[in-house]
């Protein structure tokens, strides 16, 4: 979990982060999801006003949406457990 972390703040591999580390993350991170329709989930976290909505490309996550959970990280100053 740590290294999805890292990758993902880094933003250096927007585009490799496979879609279940980052499913992972987010609920290490308090989020809880719903699936949505077909592959999209739904992540909400108390507290948070935005919802994550991702769908997968294959195995990974999209660019833009890794880039969308960096920038939700960034602006409520979350972080994991080091």
């Amino acid at each position: 979990m740590n290294q999805t972390y890292d990758d993902v703040m880094s933003g250096a591999r927007d585009n490799n982060i496979r879609f279940t580390d980052l499913c992972k993350m987010l609920e290490a991170l308090g989020f809880s999801h719903s699936q949505g329709r077909g592959s999209h989930q739904k992540f909400g976290k108390p507290g948070i006003m935005e919802i994550i909505v991702m769908q997968p490309i294959g195995p990974l996550a999209k660019g833009y949406q890794v880039k969308q959970v960096r920038t939700l990280i960034k602006k409520y100053r979350m972080g994991v457990d080091r």
